[in-house]
């Protein structure tokens, strides 16, 4: 296997990928995850609709009294029983919407099955005799008639939207041997798992397959390059699952992103999965390494961040507005400290500080604020010990950069010296930094001029990260009103 990297193919990959994101931004697309529901919700209304109108053709042709309210009630009965025998039966996967095979059996199976089970549940509940037999027959041709014609009009439309790139799935990217890759192209990827690939990233070549021998650390990095500039929402694997040692190394790797990572059946799972007795195969895969916190957590999360960050700001603009002018009457200089942090994902962004030093260091040498440190000014040593200087940072909770609760930043030097010598530093970025955090109501705050300092920061750090709930983080912002009179390593 040779680590060389073609820069032409490097390129054009890149290119590639840049030209289907930009695509995908200029047309309206249809998410991936909605299908489904949506299709479900479909069926579900045609049946309500001919269980409505065949009871009241029917009764109106007998010249009797139309009870709509009766039939509506039964075809909301029947609509929920097919539903689960469609899902049952894979109706709602769009693999097994616009496969090749026929779906009408399936369809009418689903359709007799619920029907039967309603007039089981009438007999049951001794109802039938309220209910037109007739008006029944009428229902299910109907509901008949209206399934069949909406399953061939969803296959249409979805093959159209599936060939047209107007189905938008979970971006990911994609990293694996060039044997496995092939079997994988987007339009299979987008159909059986939901997955709109962003990139592909080959790790070995052809020549490498059979063998397990170590990935190119040169690949590694082009892939980590490449993931941490896209957009993806996930990554996915498209390896052999034999090759455990290049499983390691990878995920040793991509340990680093918030991100979860998946692994695709391989050659030899994939012919197991295609002799399943199921009419429509299920689709696998193996989640290698979940997300450290769902969408629904993250946006609890970022709703009480706003919440917090706009009060605090409005209750303490006044404070704000007499530190800033403190600090220009003292010394020259701005008054707000800018410097360059790593945040979620590893991102650099610009945090905000009252400056309450004479030097604004901000590149390779970033020195650490030791006790009675000459470079402190008088209005600085105040802000410092009250942690005053921190509350530009509620803009940066704002912007969405940070959070309030999380692990506090460090300078980037600092990020790349600790994450050599600190193996799950990392893992840090796993969340949004944050202006308080568990570290701090901990006494772990101030500097760090020992290794072993840190290392107990980072451990309460990624307890903080495992163990995250909304209550802890109302725990956390308490505890720092109590933290912050202490003064503990405050210089």
């Amino acid at each position: 296997m040779t680590d060389a990297i073609n820069p032409v193919d490097a390129l054009d990959a890149d290119h590639q990928a840049a030209s289907l994101r930009n695509a995908a931004k200029q047309r309206f697309s249809l998410p991936f995850a909605v299908i489904g529901p949506a299709l479900a919700l479909a069926d579900a209304l045609i049946i309500v609709a001919a269980g409505t109108l065949g009871g009241v053709l029917y009764q109106q042709a007998l010249g009797g009294i139309v009870q709509v309210s009766i039939y509506f009630g039964l075809g909301l009965v029947a609509s929920l029983l097919y539903v689960l025998a469609a899902h049952r039966a894979g109706l709602h996967r769009v693999n097994g919407v616009i496969e090749p095979r026929p779906s009408h059996g399936r369809v009418v199976a689903s359709w007799c099955f619920a029907m039967l089970a309603l007039a089981v549940i009438l007999f049951m509940l001794k109802s039938g005799s309220e209910v037109s037999r007739g008006a029944i027959v009428c229902m299910f041709a109907l509901g008949a008639c209206g399934l069949l014609w909406w399953r061939r009009f969803a296959k249409q439309r979805l093959r159209a939207a599936l060939a047209a790139g107007a189905i938008a799935g979970r971006r990911a990217v994609v990293i694996g041997t060039q044997a496995e890759l092939t079997r994988y192209s987007r339009v299979v990827l987008l159909r059986d798992f939901g997955l709109d690939e962003v990139d592909r990233v080959i790790v070995s070549h052809p020549e490498a397959a059979e063998r397990s021998a170590e990935l190119p650390s040169q690949r590694l990095s082009v892939a980590v390059q490449r993931i941490r500039a896209s957009t993806a929402e996930e990554i996915v694997l498209a390896m052999p699952w034999s090759n455990n040692a290049e499983f390691e190394m990878l995920l040793d790797r991509l340990r680093i992103f918030p991100l979860p990572v998946r692994l695709l059946p391989d050659c030899a799972v994939s012919s197991i999965l295609d002799r399943q007795g199921a009419s429509v195969p299920h689709v696998y895969m193996v989640e290698l390494q979940r997300p450290p916190l769902t969408a629904l957590e993250r946006g609890a999360k970022r709703l009480l961040d706003v919440t917090v960050a706009l009060t605090a700001l409005v209750l303490l603009s006044p404070l704000l507005v007499v530190a800033a002018v403190a600090i220009k009457l003292e010394s020259r200089g701005p008054a707000i400290f800018r410097q360059r942090r790593h945040g979620f994902n590893g991102r650099p962004f610009m945090i905000y500080k009252l400056r309450s030093m004479r030097v604004q260091e901000d590149g390779a040498a970033v020195v650490q604020a030791t006790k009675r440190d000459p470079r402190v000014t008088r209005v600085g040593r105040i802000l410092r010990e009250t942690s005053i200087d921190e509350l530009p940072q509620l803009v940066n909770v704002l912007q969405g950069h940070m959070s309030v609760v999380g692990p506090r930043p460090h300078a980037l030097v600092h990020d790349h010296e600790y994450s050599k010598l600190i193996h799950s530093y990392a893992f840090r970025h796993h969340v949004k930094p944050g202006i308080t955090g568990w570290a701090q109501v901990q006494g772990a705050r101030g500097g760090t001029p020992r290794l072993e300092l840190m290392e107990r920061r980072v451990a309460f750090d990624l307890w903080y990260i495992d163990n995250w709930s909304l209550a802890l983080d109302i725990h956390i912002m308490l505890k720092t009103c109590f933290e912050l009179l202490r003064r503990r390593n405050a210089y």
